[in-house]
């Protein structure tokens, strides 16, 4: 395990207010926990599960995963702050006793840091770890009277797509427009229904053959296409809804789109990356943004009266406003819109 010293050396760490690491050799468990910001609230984000082959690589994900949950809480509007956890695991090794000394970690932060779901931890998983603290989100106990999370973090993306393409072509109909979707598991698939639900022409890839067939079943005449050269279809629109650092050097060279809306965090591998793809003409919807959709659905029992599915909606149609702004002050100020919304978020960080 890296201790905190070395962490600190990491470009990565920028000023994060802390980062733990665990590990309990019994049931194999490892990890870090980072908080990066709390001006807003205790921290929230996901736990995600994942072979990473070292602890720098770790490392860097949770701290790049943390910061970016800073700033989605504030564009949000949630009074919370960013945090997140990663578990350096196989997800065959992922059992009850594994889940269960993972949360004792999280209660030792005392309210610190509240999570839930991310790549690696499902319904079942957060069912098992709410039993052992009340600082696991994610788990309905109300009857299924909630949204699911993974389908509003679907309309969030889908709300951006509408708006991106209102600003950049006028209209918000998708009829006819050309859609690569990378990654259908619960996100994505959710994304995909809602497109051909509103005419869009759509093409997909995933690496995961299950999930090939069962997209397949659903919808007999979608186009798959190869996973690793998706993003190199000339379509309207890009939408990456896998894993983080999509977009480096190479891949935005072979790019044949002009809009990228995709619900994977941390798609691009730098932040030079951003404006590299303002420079081609390229128009980036921030992550952070349009993916927030999950988070304003998972945090919402903490608003006044509790969870309401009209304040989830209205909250997540939001998205369509804030990329509005975003997009014009890109265009005034001829800077990215990856550098506008997170000096946007910055300011309410700072102001709050």
């Amino acid at each position: 395990m890296l201790n905190i010293e070395e962490i600190k050396q990491f470009s990565e760490y920028d000023n994060h207010e802390k980062v733990v690491f665990f590990v309990d050799k019994t049931v194999g468990l490892r990890g870090y926990i980072a908080i990066h910001n709390t001006n807003l609230g205790p921290a929230t984000g996901g736990t995600r599960i994942w072979h990473y082959k070292t602890d720098e690589e770790a490392v860097k994900d949770v701290l790049n995963l943390s910061k970016a949950m800073t700033y989605k809480c504030a564009l949000a509007g949630v009074k919370f702050g960013g945090g997140k956890a990663v578990i350096i695991s196989e997800q065959k090794n992922k059992n009850s006793e594994l889940l269960k000394a993972y949360v004792q970690e999280v209660d030792k932060l005392q309210g610190e840091f509240t999570t839930g779901p991310d790549i690696g931890i499902n319904e079942s998983d957060t069912k098992i770890m709410s039993q052992q603290s009340k600082y696991i989100l994610g788990h309905s106990t109300d009857g299924g009277k909630r949204f699911s999370t993974s389908d509003m973090a679907a309309l969030g993306v889908f709300y951006g797509i509408q708006g991106v393409v209102k600003e950049l072509k006028g209209v918000e109909k998708l009829d006819g427009i050309k859609v690569a979707i990378k990654g259908v598991g619960k996100l994505g698939g959710e994304l995909l229904r809602l497109l051909i639900e509103n005419n869009a022409n759509v093409i997909v890839a995933d690496i995961n053959k299950d999930v090939e067939n069962r997209i397949k079943g659903i919808y007999p005449n979608i186009e798959f296409v190869d996973y690793k050269k998706i993003h190199t279809y000339p379509v309207d629109i890009y939408s990456p809804c896998a894993l983080g650092d999509e977009f480096n050097h190479t891949s935005i060279k072979e790019l044949k789109t002009r809009i990228i809306v995709g619900g994977a965090n941390n798609q691009l591998s730098s932040e030079m990356i951003g404006e590299e793809l303002y420079n081609k003409g390229i128009f980036f919807a921030p992550d952070f943004i349009v993916n927030a959709g999950g988070l304003i659905n998972i945090v919402d029992q903490f608003e006044g009266g509790g969870y309401q599915k009209e304040r989830v909606l209205a909250r997540i149609e939001n998205i369509k406003v804030i990329l509005k702004k975003v997009a014009e002050r890109s265009k005034l100020e001829k800077l990215s819109p990856n550098f506008i919304a997170k000096k946007i978020a910055e300011d309410i960080i700072i102001n709050k």
